[in-house]
């Protein structure tokens, strides 16, 4: 007669890992002195978007309003105990960067980069926001003007480093634009390339170089000598 000693063992290893996950999830965390709980700042996720519908409106000759509907769907799955339960909601503000590039009469490309900011979130068990409306938008003009103070107080973070170098023969000429939440006093480990012309990505200091998605390395390390080069 067999036992079921060993499918207890491990479905009791899996509950006290799906606890931990949780714990560590639900802790507190310092972040130069601001706490918080959820996901440690310096982790990240990926994201699989379906096709959704975008809904835009020109308002101004300079200025349009936006409406994008779709589903995320995590690349991969959530560790068993991480997250918030379902139900949970949240409002988060986005400045972004937009970069589209003309294909044909009826496509483009479409890149984007930037922040998001989250103004409020409503737990799953009530129906209720954590801020009144009014609350979210005094924090929205108090991100605003922070993020106005944070580009005119250190300019060194946001000017455009200057990219002029050749390549197997060929002269490639663009900036980097760093992206600011990488920035530590004065050095910046993301930066958005464009060169000659075109709207390549960000390009990424790691412990084993400079990384880029969809380029050749070659052409990614001439890339991240340039920026050595501005920092030294």
């Amino acid at each position: 007669m067999t036992t079921q000693t060993k499918p207890i063992k491990k479905s009791v290893k899996r509950n006290d890992a799906a606890k931990d996950i949780a714990a560590s999830y639900n802790a507190f965390k310092d972040y130069k002195g601001q706490f918080y709980t959820g996901m440690k700042v310096g982790r990240s996720h990926k994201w699989n978007y379906d096709k959704g519908i975008w809904k835009e409106t020109k308002v101004t000759p300079e200025r349009w309003e936006l409406v994008y509907d779709v589903i995320k769907r995590r690349a991969g799955h959530a560790p068993e105990g991480s997250g918030v339960p379902v139900g949970t909601a949240y409002h988060w503000f986005i400045l972004s960067h937009q970069y589209v590039e003309k294909l044909n009469a009826d496509d483009y490309t479409t890149s984007m980069i930037g922040l998001k900011f989250k103004l409020a979130h409503k737990r799953a068990v009530t129906n209720k926001w954590s801020t009144s409306d009014a609350t979210q938008r005094k924090h929205l003009i108090q991100i605003l003007k922070d993020f106005i103070d944070e580009l005119e107080r250190e300019p060194e973070k946001t000017v455009p480093i200057q990219l002029d170098f050749e390549y197997k023969g060929k002269r490639y000429g663009g900036v980097a634009v760093p992206v600011m939440s990488s920035c530590n006093e004065g050095t910046c480990l993301q930066l958005d390339i464009r060169l000659n012309n075109k709207h390549l990505g960000v390009i990424r200091s790691t412990k084993d170089g400079w990384r880029m998605t969809g380029m050749k390395q070659g052409l990614i390390s001439a890339i991240g000598e340039q920026i050595n080069k501005w920092y030294e």
